[in-house]
């Protein structure tokens, strides 16, 4: 029986059609129980369609109107425009996708790392891109504003979902050292965990990106790794051996 998708959405999105979606009114079942919208998944195949036609309808597209592209934790964007295919779309490897087109959805597929959703109502210009850490470190972030502003975007306001929270991201030190070459001041988003290791705030490095941009923003403050009945997690599915895992969706729509 089909029962209720439970949607998260932010008053700083309040003028275009938004949703973080958890894990719950899907139709999958086992390991990834409830709405599973990862094709990359080893889910079936038609569950996810209807996983994903649920979404779209609740985001008011038809079955076929989620844009997606094929994410690789990269720093590229794709700019959909009036008549492009979204089967074609869907085969781009990218981690960002912008528009002005009111047909469509767009939208990203995350299981710890961080969706962003971004709007500029007023110029009629969305965007969504994939950021966990290698993508934010990379330039995703600032290739989802440039591309958004290359449309005509103007004030920008963007929303950080579900992610993993500092709490329950334990890195190594050379990841730390990473960030640490870019800007020593990224100290500032690693603290000392209760086994010696450092612990990274991927949200909060995600919201300094976005204000360094002149962009308002906010996270949701949900974390996934802690939250197993509402979200998916990569880190949490390794760290109990399960040999795969759901991914959550979030879009928006003009």
């Amino acid at each position: 029986m089909q029962t209720t998708l439970e949607i998260l959405t932010s008053p700083l999105l309040a003028n275009v059609r938004h949703g973080f979606f958890t894990r719950k009114g899907g139709a999958s079942s086992g390991l990834f129980a409830g709405l599973n919208c990862g094709r990359g998944s080893s889910d079936q195949s038609d569950m996810v369609t209807l996983n994903r036609a649920r979404v779209a309808e609740a985001m008011a597209v038809p079955a076929d109107g989620l844009a997606t592209v094929r994410q690789v934790h990269s720093a590229d964007v794709v700019t959909l425009m009036e008549g492009d295919d979204l089967r074609q779309t869907a085969e781009i490897k990218a981690d960002g996708l912008v528009t002005k087109r009111s047909d469509v959805a767009l939208a990203v597929l995350t299981a710890d790392c961080q969706p962003i959703l971004l709007a500029d109502p007023a110029a009629g210009i969305i965007g969504a891109c994939h950021a966990g850490w290698r993508g934010a470190l990379g330039g995703i972030i600032e290739a989802t504003v440039e591309a958004m502003r290359s449309l005509g975007a103007q004030e920008i306001r963007a929303v950080i979902g579900p992610t993993i929270s500092q709490r329950a991201y334990e890195v190594g030190e050379d990841f730390m050292e990473d960030f640490l070459a870019e800007d020593p001041d990224h100290a500032r988003f690693f603290s000392g965990g209760p086994n010696g290791r450092p612990m990274f705030d991927l949200p909060s490095f995600g919201l300094s990106r976005l204000r360094a941009l002149d962009v308002e923003a906010e996270w949701s403050g949900h974390c996934t790794y802690s939250d197993p009945e509402r979200f998916f997690s990569y880190r949490r599915a390794t760290h109990e051996g399960q040999v795969d895992y759901g991914r959550l969706i979030s879009a928006i729509a003009l």
